[in-house]
């Protein structure tokens, strides 16, 4: 697919620079949608937790779905049986908007096995996106459950949530 849209954009621009860029422009959207993704409304891929003012969101994403150039830009390892947990925090303001904020974080993961995955977060600040990003590995059709636990940079409380997801190999 990749051979195919470069011999497409470079017919259509006669440029392999112009290739390059539209490529590092595309990189860079993916990146922003990844991350729009996880703060917009309410929508059934979204998933959230109130906790008090503060809303943590969550997905699991299976690493074949992130661009090779991307994955390499985070040090991320790419794979049909690995997957990234993607976490951020929402702080709800009285003014009704919410703000991203950083949070002192660790987690891990679990098969019905118990054998223990704990992850070492990565931290990513895009603008005014703060996100965390925990790799792992799993089996295809197996259930891993997850738990984190969290304190917003501001500090007070530490919250703990746990939650399960079933992973499937993208062929």
């Amino acid at each position: 697919m990749n051979a195919l849209l470069r011999q497409f954009l470079e017919a259509r621009t006669g440029s392999p620079r112009a290739l390059m860029l539209i490529r590092a422009a595309m990189n860079s959207m993916l990146l922003v949608l990844f991350s729009v993704a996880l703060f917009a409304p309410q929508a059934k891929a979204q998933l959230s937790e109130r906790f008090g003012p503060s809303e943590l969101h969550f997905s699991v994403v299976n690493t074949t779905f992130i661009e090779p150039e991307v994955a390499a830009q985070y040090g991320l390892a790419r794979g049909k049986r690995r997957a990234i947990l993607n976490l951020s925090l929402r702080e709800h303001l009285d003014d009704g908007s919410t703000v991203a904020r950083e949070m002192d974080l660790k987690g891990l993961s679990w098969d019905l096995t118990e054998r223990q995955d704990y992850f070492d977060f990565i931290q990513v600040i895009e603008g005014p996106a703060i996100y965390y990003i925990g790799e792992f590995k799993f089996l295809n059709r197996e259930w891993r459950y997850f738990e984190v636990d969290f304190q917003p940079e501001n500090g007070g409380e530490t919250f703990n949530y746990k939650f399960k997801h079933q992973m499937w190999v993208n062929e």
